[in-house]
C-alpha cells in the first residue's frame, strides 16, 4: 500500500465510560436507564452496557437536555421536538426505517413524563408546496407501530387546526405534524412563520442531528419562542460519538475518507489529518489523488481542479508525520455497469480505457495491517461503487475490519450517507461502535463547524 510519512503513535488517556460520567450527575442516571431500556427500537446504534465511549464534548457540556429537565418541567407541557424522519421511500413504502427507530428513546421518555408531544421533520425536497409523495403520513404510521400508540398526522404544520389538534392533546399523546418544507419560509427561516409554527407549544426538544447544521425554522427559529430549548437523546449521543471521538479519541485514531470526489470531502479530509495518524482513502477520490502522483489513471474518474490540492495534502501528510494510504490494487472496468468485464491490477498499472470502480484485495489486507493498532476509527465514504456487486468487496471488507477492531475495543463511528448504507447491506451495522443518522451534519461536525441546531439550545 502507497504510505506517505510515518505512523505516531501517542499516548492519551483512555476514553471514558459513558456509565460513569453520567452517574456523577443522579438526576440523568435514571434518564439513561430509561434510555437504554427504549434502545431495543434502535439496536443498530446502541452500545452494550460498559462499552468505553469518547468523552463528552465542551459544546455538548454546555447544553442542556431533556435529561436535565425535571418532571415539573416536562408534565403537562405541550412538546415541539424536532425528529428525522426523513426517510428513503419506495412510493409509500418505506425502505428504511433507521432514522424513525432512533428516536423513539427521546419519544418514549418524553410520554412516560407525561408530556403531549407534537413531532415536526421534513421529507424529502418539495418544490411548490404540499405534494402527496412528501407526506409524513408513512412515517406517522411507522412510528405508532414502533410506539405502540397512535401517532396522528396533523394536516398541516402552521394554523388552527394545528393549534386545535395540540390544545386537545393529553398527557402522554403524540402527533406528527405535516412536513415543514411544504412551506418555503421552513428552509428561510422567516420570522413571521415561525412564530405561527411555534404558537401551540410551551418548550422545544432538537433531536435531529441530520438537520442540525441547518438553520431553518424547525430546527433554530423557534428557539427564538420556546423555553427551555433542549438537546433529545439521540443529538446528544451523536455530539459525544463524533465531536467526543475527534477532540478526545483513544490513539492511535485513523480516518477512512471515501467517494468520488475530493471536492466534497477536502475540508474534512485536512480536519481529520490535523487529529489523525493514519488516513485511508478511498473511492473515486482516489484517482485525482493518483494522478497527482503521476500514476496512469485510464478513463477513472479524475477532478483535474484538484490535482494540485491533492499534492498539498500528501505535502502535509508528510510534513505532519502523519501516514496517508492509498490502494495497493485497482479492480478495474470497462464500462461504468453492473456486469462490465473486470480485472485486478496493480495501482501503478491502470490500462488505457479502464476505469478504477473498487479497491483490490492486497489492498484490503493492507487496510487491515493498518488499523489493526487503532483504537478509535471515523469511516466517511465508501472504498467503491458498492452498490454494484462486482465492486463491493472493498468497501465490505473495510467494515469487516471494523467490525472485527471493534471487537477488540476499538471505538468505531461510521460517520452517515453512504457509509451507513454500506455497513447496513453487509449486515455489520449492528457491531460498530456507533452509526451516525447525519451525512452532511456529520461531515460538518467532523470539519470543526457549528452547528446551527446546537448552538441554539439552551446553555445549562
Amino acid at each position: 500500500m502507497y504510505r506517505f510519512g510515518s505512523s505516531q503513535t501517542c499516548t492519551q488517556s483512555r476514553l471514558s465510560i459513558f456509565l460513569i460520567l453520567k452517574l456523577v450527575n443522579m438526576k440523568f442516571a435514571g434518564v439513561f436507564v430509561a434510555y437504554l431500556a427504549s434502545a431495543s427500537a434502535f439496536q443498530a446504534t446502541a452500545p452494550a452496557f460498559g462499552v468505553r465511549r469518547a468523552a463528552v464534548p465542551m459544546e455538548l457540556e454546555a447544553k442542556k437536555s431533556v435529561g436535565d429537565l425535571s418532571d415539573a418541567d416536562l408534565s403537562g407541557k405541550k412538546v415541539l421536538i424536532r425528529c428525522d424522519v426523513n426517510v428513503p421511500l419506495d412510493g409509500k413504502v418505506i425502505t428504511d426505517d433507521t432514522r424513525i427507530r432512533a428516536s423513539i428513546p427521546t419519544l418514549e421518555y418524553l410520554i412516560s413524563k407525561g408530556a403531549s408531544v407534537a413531532v415536526c421533520s421534513h421529507l424529502g425536497r418539495p418544490k411548490d408546496g404540499p405534494e402527496d409523495k412528501f407526506s409524513l403520513g408513512p412515517c406517522a404510521a411507522r412510528m405508532s407501530e414502533l410506539l405502540g400508540k397512535e401517532v396522528k398526522l396533523a394536516p398541516d404544520c402552521i394554523g388552527e387546526e394545528v393549534a386545535a389538534m395540540v390544545s386537545a392533546q393529553g398527557p402522554g399523546d403524540i402527533i406528527m405534524l405535516e412536513n415543514t418544507r411544504f412551506y418555503k419560509e421552513e428552509t428561510k427561516n422567516e420570522s413571521g412563520f415561525v412564530e405561527k409554527f411555534a404558537a401551540p407549544f410551551d418548550m422545544f426538544v432538537n433531536d435531529a442531528f441530520g438537520t442540525a447544521h441547518r438553520a431553518h425554522a424547525s430546527t433554530e427559529g423557534v428557539t427564538k419562542y420556546l423555553s427551555p430549548a433542549v438537546s433529545g437523546f439521540l443529538l446528544a449521543k451523536e455530539l459525544e460519538y463524533l465531536d467526543g471521538a475527534v477532540q478526545n479519541g483513544e490513539r492511535p485514531m485513523a480516518a477512512i475518507v471515501g467517494g468520488s470526489k475530493v471536492s466534497s470531502k477536502i475540508t474534512v479530509l485536512e480536519a481529520l489529518l490535523d487529529k489523525c495518524e493514519k488516513i485511508i482513502i478511498g473511492g473515486g477520490m482516489v484517482f485525482t489523488f493518483l494522478k497527482a502522483k503521476g500514476l496512469p489513471v485510464g478513463t477513472s474518474l479524475v477532478e483535474d481542479d484538484f490535482v494540485e490540492t491533492a499534492k498539498a495534502v500528501l505535502e502535509k501528510a508528510e510534513k505532519l508525520g502523519k501516514e496517508i494510504l492509498l490502494p495497493e490494487d485497482i479492480v478495474v472496468a470497462d464500462a461504468f455497469a453492473p456486469d462490465a468485464n473486470t480485472q485486478i491490477v496493480a495501482v501503478d498499472a491502470i490500462p488505457d480505457g479502464w476505469m478504477g470502480l473498487d479497491n483490490g484485495p492486497a489492498t484490503t489486507a493492507a487496510q487491515a495491517a493498518a488499523l489493526a493498532d487503532c483504537k478509535t476509527v471515523i469511516m466517511n465514504g465508501p472504498m467503491g461503487v458498492f452498490e454494484f456487486e462486482a465492486f463491493n468487496k472493498g468497501t465490505f471488507g473495510i467494515v469487516d475490519i471494523l467490525a472485527d477492531i471493534t471487537s477488540k475495543g476499538a471505538i468505531t463511528i461510521i460517520g452517515g450517507g453512504d457509509s451507513v448504507a454500506a455497513c447496513e447491506q453487509s449486515g455489520k451495522a449492528s457491531q460498530m461502535s456507533h452509526i451516525s443518522t447525519g451525512g452532511g451534519a456529520s461531515l460538518e461536525l467532523l470539519e470543526g463547524k457549528v452547528l446551527p441546531g446546537v448552538a441554539a439550545l439552551a446553555e445549562k
